[in-house]
């Protein structure tokens, strides 16, 4: 029949298509945005209402990739891209608070959602600040696992470690920040009165 179907091409791994990127190829740019930016909108939507900072985050995560490709190790784009996106979610929401910090809106003020208030408190509360007293390598994978939602498997590609040191190490992790947050918020002595 000589006809060539589509099915036959083997599909482009995002590893070449990062391999091309590194070497300016706007197109295999493209090509991987347009096979992660879908998904990584609608999960940024389920961390932020606002729809231009979701659009924002999305457009500079590809920027970053564009800038950084050659530095990304493994064979899978999504959770190294997810991490980018949540670090820049993260960076926006920061600015905007430095914003109304600095000029407060007239009207009334919008109410934060709940995982606004919880990612707030992971950056600014006693749990950011026990995160910071734990070691980097496993605040890194709590931050990964946790805060970004990656699976192990992603993570694991994400920091270039085995799955079961990824495993060890999130046990480890929430251990030690048990610890670092008993030890800012002691319970008091004795019982109730």
């Amino acid at each position: 029949m000589g006809g060539h179907r589509q099915d036959d091409v083997p599909a482009v791994t995002d590893a070449a298509l990062l391999r091309s990127v590194a070497s300016g190829d706007d197109a295999a740019l493209a090509a991987l945005y347009d096979r992660h930016a879908g998904w990584l909108h609608a999960r940024l939507t389920r961390r932020c209402a606002d729809p231009e900072v979701v659009r924002e985050v999305v457009q500079d995560t590809f920027v970053t990739v564009w800038r950084s490709a050659a530095g990304h190790r493994g064979q899978e784009a999504g959770g190294w891209l997810w991490t980018i996106a949540a670090r820049r979610l993260v960076d926006a929401r920061r600015a905007q608070e430095r914003a109304a910090r600095v000029e407060p809106l007239p009207g009334p003020a919008a109410t934060p959602s709940a995982e606004d208030r919880v990612l707030a408190g992971l950056e600014y509360g006693d749990v950011g600040t026990a995160l910071d007293r734990i070691s980097p390598e496993l605040r890194e994978v709590l931050r990964a696992t946790v805060v970004d939602g990656l699976s192990t498997r992603e993570t694991a590609l994400l920091l270039g470690i085995p799955e079961g040191t990824v495993k060890s190490r999130a046990l480890r992790a929430r251990a030690e920040l048990r610890t670092a947050l008993a030890r800012l918020n002691p319970a008091p002595m004795g019982g109730p009165a």
